[in-house]
């Protein structure tokens, strides 16, 4: 069963739309995945397929400035002017439409990239309404936000919000196919299998081709600064169970040194956390060939074991 909800955003000028996937089974639990920076929750088939065979129901969105929610609203690359919590409000929100329709199930975050920022901040924010959290492809200290963030904060403040400078941009990310060979495209940093490289760019429902507003640029160095340290894990429910993966190639997480970093920030503030590292994988593990049902596996392993505890 497939139901298509849609809400009006955080912001107050989006309506984000939703997906609601039901398994054919009593379910046992809910799984909301929650997509990174450029993309759509559609990439997110293949898990959300494998994880309605394991008896759970799945929500999506596609976050506003993208997807379906950006092609619907024609607004693409920006975000709203309610400030950088908007995504994981919006996730938030979306998460009681879903309990109102199937109430009393333990509830799951996946969050992958920008999506693993934001379950982080919603851990924080919400972290009591939830049994576990699954961040995928997460950041530790990310390279170059800090100082990325002054020159946006400076380009909103002159009033250059609604612009988009590709030197802000390169600035920030423009570093991350550091260790590819043969860039072409531009998004090797995501996986190393050149049919997902050209699945991911020629997709009209990614914004990859699309500028991104200096405001929300500066919004997602924002996210990023905010589930930073210890600080930002003393906020989580040290009830709460985390299953924290990623690629030791994956420039997002700072190949390995990151994930651990956020696994020691949780570890020191006394959390329940797991850790698993791919090796000599890049940003996205679950759209390698040779590994994606492994990694969902995982996962899938990961929210039963909380259901059985």
């Amino acid at each position: 069963m497939l139901h298509e909800v849609n809400f009006l955003s955080f912001n107050k000028r989006d309506e984000v739309q939703g997906w609601i996937y039901v398994p054919a089974v009593k379910p046992k639990g809910i799984v909301q995945i929650i997509h990174g920076f450029g993309e759509h929750s559609r990439r997110y088939l293949h898990m959300i397929v494998k994880f309605m065979d394991a008896g759970y129901i799945v929500a999506a969105d596609d976050h506003v400035g993208h997807g379906k929610t950006a092609m619907d609203s024609g607004i693409w690359g920006d975000w709203g002017d309610a400030g950088f919590h908007t995504m994981m409000e919006d996730e938030h929100t979306l998460k009681k439409l879903v309990c109102e329709k199937y109430p009393d199930l333990p509830y799951f975050l996946f969050g992958h990239s920008m999506g693993s920022f934001i379950a982080r901040d919603y851990a924080a924010a919400y972290g009591d309404d939830l049994a576990g959290v699954t961040i995928c492809g997460t950041t530790g200290t990310f390279r170059g936000a800090s100082e990325a963030a002054v020159l946006l904060k400076k380009a909103v403040d002159e009033g250059l919000g609604k612009d988009s400078n590709a030197e802000f941009t390169g600035a920030l990310m423009g570093w991350m196919c550091e260790r590819c060979d043969d860039v072409t495209i531009g998004n090797e940093w995501i996986c190393a299998d050149p049919y997902v490289q050209r699945d991911h760019a020629e997709d009209p429902f990614d914004a990859f081709t699309k500028p991104t507003s200096n405001r929300s640029l500066y919004d997602f160095t924002q996210m990023m600064e905010a589930i930073k340290g210890t600080e930002w894990a003393e906020k989580v429910p040290k009830s709460l169970p985390v299953y924290n993966i990623g690629g030791d190639q994956d420039p997002v997480g700072e190949y390995g040194k990151g994930i651990y970093e956020v696994s020691n920030w949780l570890w020191d503030t006394g959390h329940r956390v797991t850790t698993k590292v791919y090796s000599g994988y890049r940003h996205e593990i679950h759209n390698y060939a040779a590994i994606k049902d492994e990694v969902e596996a995982g996962i899938i392993e990961f929210m039963d074991g909380v259901l059985e505890d």
